[in-house]
């Protein structure tokens, strides 16, 4: 289907300026900790999207996605749904809703973006059980209930629901070393493809580009170019 696809980078190195419109990345909240993993990623500037004039820059509807996701087939299924708004929903109790792919028609919920405030409103969120940091606030503005994808859709958990590692509070962390070791016992059994699966997301670590998940699902290495 047309599109334009548009890449917010402070690091344009090897991007296909032929393929992909390159837009500086903006710094508003880029310094706002995130209140449930300290040492966590702290993704508060990409609330901006939701501000009135983004779609000056983007156009009238969007889809923002993670560059940690393996798309494996039609996304239009996804994304001609009519909702103004959909999220993607990992069916968990804890996250609720992922903004690892979110899609909106621009200025459509400006308040996402107009109520945020750097020191009051991680607190709110938070003392409400949301978690994350720019989809924690989503969920405090939008609800548990927004809209959205699941695995019915064919949007998959690559570690929870395919690969089945697990919840990522369980995972071992990064090592603090140099040289590259493995990070998992891989699973005796992999985790394969499933027959509907549009877009795996990874969450946490591996990423799908690591050796550690193309070892436990070859295919990732098919479809992630």
């Amino acid at each position: 289907a047309p599109h334009r696809f548009i890449c917010f980078t402070d690091d344009d190195t090897g991007i296909d300026r032929d393929r992909v419109e390159v837009l500086p990345l903006w710094d508003d909240h880029a310094s706002v900790p995130n209140p449930t993993w300290p040492d966590g990623p702290s993704c508060y500037r990409r609330l901006k999207v939701f501000s009135r004039d983004f779609g000056d820059i983007v156009g009238p509807r969007f889809v923002c996605l993670d560059l940690d996701m393996v798309i494996s087939g039609d996304l239009r299924p996804l994304w001609d749904r009519p909702e103004p708004f959909l999220i993607w929903k990992p069916g968990t109790e804890r996250v609720p809703l992922c903004a690892s792919m979110f899609l909106l028609d621009s200025g459509s919920h400006p308040e996402v973006w107009d109520w945020f405030d750097p020191v009051r409103s991680p607190v709110l969120a938070t003392g409400e059980g949301h978690r994350g940091s720019d989809q924690g606030w989503i969920t405090f503005v939008m609800g548990r209930n927004a809209p959205g994808w699941t695995k019915k859709d064919g949007v998959y958990s690559w570690p929870r629901q395919i690969a089945d590692l697990g919840p990522a509070r369980n995972r071992p962390r990064r090592p603090e070393v140099r040289r590259w070791r493995p990070r998992y016992v891989v699973p005796q059994k992999q985790g394969p493809l499933p027959h509907d699966c549009r877009v795996a997301v990874f969450t946490g670590k591996p990423d799908p580009w690591e050796p550690e998940a193309q070892e436990i699902s070859p295919w990732i290495a098919d479809h992630y170019k």
